[in-house]
């Protein structure tokens, strides 16, 4: 598997992994589908010198992704916290594929001038709360029954890392 930066014209499958999540349902906040145009203006806001992308490629396909986004954007003394995202197309769970994103993404973060990692969770995404602990992320933050989905209420998360 490698790990490269995302192209313009990864941007379909990103989107297709993105939405799976979406109908898993407590993965991410959205509630339905996104749009390819909404994702287009995402990427396009991800200048890759400030913010990149990652893909990891498994025999040519695109199996997962990792950005790294502005946290409180335009907040000076916050401009070396980086917010941490990542999605892993839903045949792949469980193969390595979040661990080699997270890693990936942890090892180039200084290069882009972070020292600290947030993440923003729902505390009903058992998995993603394991990875994070994998690599030392710890709950920074909670607030408690925000998030509804399907009548079902979640916590909202922060979990941060100090590189």
């Amino acid at each position: 598997m490698k790990i490269r930066r995302a192209r313009q014209e990864d941007l379909p499958i990103i989107n297709e992994i993105y939405n799976q999540a979406v109908r898993q349902r407590f993965c991410t906040a959205h509630l339905e589908p996104v749009g390819l145009g909404e994702l287009e203006h995402w990427f396009a806001a991800h200048e890759p010198a400030l913010y990149p992308v990652f893909v990891a490629v498994d025999e040519q396909r695109v199996v997962g992704w990792v950005s790294l986004g502005p946290y409180r954007k335009k907040r000076e003394a916050l401009a070396h916290v980086a917010e941490v995202s990542y999605y892993v197309d839903e045949k792949e769970r469980g193969k390595g594929v979040g661990s080699k994103l997270l890693g990936h993404t942890m090892s180039v973060a200084s290069e882009y001038g972070f020292s600290v990692l947030i993440a923003i969770l729902l505390n009903r995404n058992p998995t993603s709360i394991g990875l994070l602990k994998k690599f030392g992320f710890k709950e920074w933050g909670r607030m408690p029954g925000i998030a509804r989905i399907d009548e079902l209420l979640a916590d909202h998360l922060y979990y941060g890392l100090k590189l």
